[in-house]
């Protein structure tokens, strides 16, 4: 089993169940404030790798959906300066997974990295969990892809 290091916004309902979900298939999910992590633009340009800049951003930031932010806008140093100095703006969750850093929660993915088989008794929650949308912030239909970026040990 995994240890995951799980970047989340507190109180986040996809967030919660995300890590029901890894929890209950057995992993150690190791939970951390994305918002009040002293983050630092190195650190956070190793979970967003060679992704577009636009896709770093959470569509559902408050500046995001009042359109005061536009995601296409940004250069990556800009947005790495912008989201070092309002979290909420990076796409949610992030992980590491011993040297995997991945942002975004793609069950498909994850699968190719980690088992997400439920353990002995916790079978109907992991398939109640399993048939939610994981990737899609409830108080919005729109999808959030997942990127993945490995770093050396």
């Amino acid at each position: 089993m995994a240890t995951i290091l799980f970047f989340e916004k507190p109180g986040c309902r996809n967030n919660s169940r995300q890590k029901a979900l890894l929890e209950l298939a057995g992993h150690t999910v190791e939970a951390a404030n994305l918002l009040e992590h002293p983050w630092t633009e190195k650190e956070l340009e190793g979970f967003l790798g060679e992704t577009p800049v636009a896709e770093w951003f959470n569509p559902f930031a408050p500046s995001v959906k009042s359109g005061e932010t536009d995601p296409q806008a940004y250069e990556r140093s800009d947005a790495l300066t912008a989201m070092v100095r309002d979290p909420i703006l990076i796409k949610r969750p992030l992980m590491q997974i011993g040297n995997l850093q991945l942002q975004g929660f793609d069950m498909a993915r994850l699968r190719t990295i980690i088992d997400l088989t439920a353990v002995p008794g916790a079978e109907t929650v992991v398939e109640s969990l399993k048939m939610t949308d994981m990737g899609t912030c409830p108080h919005n239909g729109d999808p959030l892809p997942a990127q993945t970026r490995t770093i050396d040990p």
